[in-house]
């Protein structure tokens, strides 16, 4: 009996200090209690399975529920699909007027200056309005995405009106609006990199698609917008230059009531003094993203000024911007570059060479798809490399084929399927590599920069694309090849320090 009573008195203590509990089934067993014992009854063991049975039931209804992984952290789903959504619709609004955006300056009285700064001019006002308008969030989303969807709306409507209206300029004002839209771009980023919302290992997955989504609207914008201008519609409302306005316009209707009301924002910030690991160390928060469970920002911007990012740090952050401008350099300056040099080696349109480029884009897709699968399970350093060497292999290629003089349409459509799923590819690392590297709080900072990288490179390679065949197309490519060279000397450099966790 003094057995028996010393296992409780045992038992108790242990369930008091918030132990592991020995069950009422291992305490009535004959095995722990004497022989001869008035507790050892046939009764007690008969009615032991049942007590375990229930003591077990309490222990599981007792047990804390299992914590998130704040690595593995993820959005509300449906607000995730509404970021990754924007993004292709912001890249097909980005393409959908190019095939016709010549002949439909060309027809107002425009010249074909005019018609090259319509294209570039959003980048250059995106650009300008990217600070002030980050100051204007509060660290949020819906106020920004609120501002990208009325100007698109308003810029494809102005593009669309042009027409009736007679009016040249009208186009231009349009295409200033759209600049302020594609500020999204750089939301949308942010928003897949958002330490207080995204794990450090769902990072690379979300950038995958963020490319993914990249790919579509390089692809199906020129050929829908082409296909638009091709059917013509004979009609003084909704013909071959205004039904790209009218298209995108109305979808971006829809698709803004619909984001609007899915959408779910982060909380107002707060700031707090709390000190975190700089390499994903942002705090735990609840799925819900309630405003009593969701913390706010997890460490203040003033703790990690400029002064305190280490030359490591540095390097990160030079060597991952100098990718993301090389790869939207030799991308867009592709994209220019090929209706110019295929109209004269090939004869083709404008039509004819946006369908080039979408029949490219559409060519990556199962790739970059496959990315989203398969690039989380390597380092960021790794698939930067392999997409570099993807890029490589077809300016290169390229290059042979012009000093050969062996340039025909099967053999330039493989160069410029391994440059767009190379350089796309190798895009894909760069805000989540450099995310996981710094501080939490520099997100905002990080992302801007990204950003800054895309837009500068997009801009000086349409600049590249436009005078390549004045210039020489080996010089042209010699050009891209010593701004990829660059970028490998920086990796080279720095590839100890962009070690970063997978995912």
């Amino acid at each position: 009996m003094s057995s028996v009573l010393s296992t409780v008195v045992d038992y108790v203590g242990r369930h008091e200090n918030g132990t592991k509990r020995l069950t009422w089934g291992l305490l009535n067993s004959t095995a722990s209690t004497p022989a001869g014992s008035s507790l050892a009854t046939p009764q007690a063991e008969a009615r032991s399975p049942s007590l375990a049975r229930d003591e077990y039931e309490m222990e599981a209804r007792d047990a804390p529920p299992p914590t998130e992984d704040p690595e593995l952290r993820l959005p509300n789903r449906a607000s995730l699909c509404v970021m990754i959504a924007t993004n292709a619709l912001l890249q097909f609004s980005f393409f959908v007027t190019v095939s016709s955006a010549s002949a439909y300056a060309e027809y107002l009285g425009g010249s074909a200056l005019f018609s090259g700064l319509t294209i570039g001019i959003p980048t250059a006002v995106s650009g300008l309005m990217l600070i002030p308008l980050s100051k204007y969030d509060e660290g949020r989303y819906s106020r920004s995405l609120k501002i990208a969807y009325m100007s698109l709306i308003l810029a494809n409507i102005l593009h669309a009106v042009a027409y009736q209206a007679k009016f040249l300029y009208l186009i231009l004002i349009g295409r200033i609006v759209s600049g302020i839209g594609f500020t999204g771009f750089m939301y949308t980023k942010r928003y897949c990199s958002d330490p207080r919302i995204i794990g450090i290992r769902r990072r690379t997955t979300l950038a995958s698609w963020l490319v993914l989504t990249q790919a579509f609207g390089f692809s199906a914008g020129p050929f829908i917008g082409g296909l638009l201008y091709k059917v013509g519609f004979s009609n003084e409302v909704f013909n071959g230059f205004t039904s790209p306005g009218w298209v995108t316009a109305a979808c971006w209707v829809l698709f803004a009531i619909a984001g609007i009301y899915l959408f779910q924002d982060l909380p107002k910030p707060h700031r707090v003094r709390h000190s975190g690991s700089v390499e994903g160390g942002a705090p735990r928060i609840s799925p819900t993203l309630t405003p009593e469970s969701f913390p706010a920002d997890a460490q203040a911007e003033s703790e990690y000024g400029i002064s305190q990012v280490t030359a490591a740090q540095w390097g990160v952050i030079i060597s991952m911007c100098w990718t993301s401008m090389s790869c939207f350099f030799i991308l867009g300056s592709w994209e220019s570059n090929i209706p110019i040099y295929t109209a004269v080696a090939f004869g083709y349109t404008p039509y004819a060479a946006g369908n080039f480029i979408a029949l490219g884009g559409i060519t990556t897709l199962p790739f970059l798809l496959a990315s989203v699968r398969y690039s989380p399970r390597f380092q960021d350093r790794t698939t930067l490399t392999v997409g570099s060497v993807i890029g490589l292999t077809g300016l290169f290629l390229t290059l042979a084929l012009l000093a050969t003089d062996k340039i025909v349409f099967g053999s330039f459509y493989v160069c410029w399927v391994l440059v767009a799923l190379g350089f796309n590819l190798a895009s894909t690392c760069t805000l989540s590599l450099l995310s996981k590297q710094m501080p939490g709080a520099w997100n905002m900072r990080t992302s801007l920069a990204i950003q800054y990288s895309n837009y500068s490179g997009r801009v000086t390679g349409a600049i590249l694309g436009g005078a390549g065949v004045q210039m020489g197309m080996k010089n042209y490519v010699a050009v891209q090849i010593g701004v990829v060279a660059i970028g490998a000397l920086l990796h080279l450099a720095f590839w100890k320090q962009l070690k970063a966790k997978t995912g």
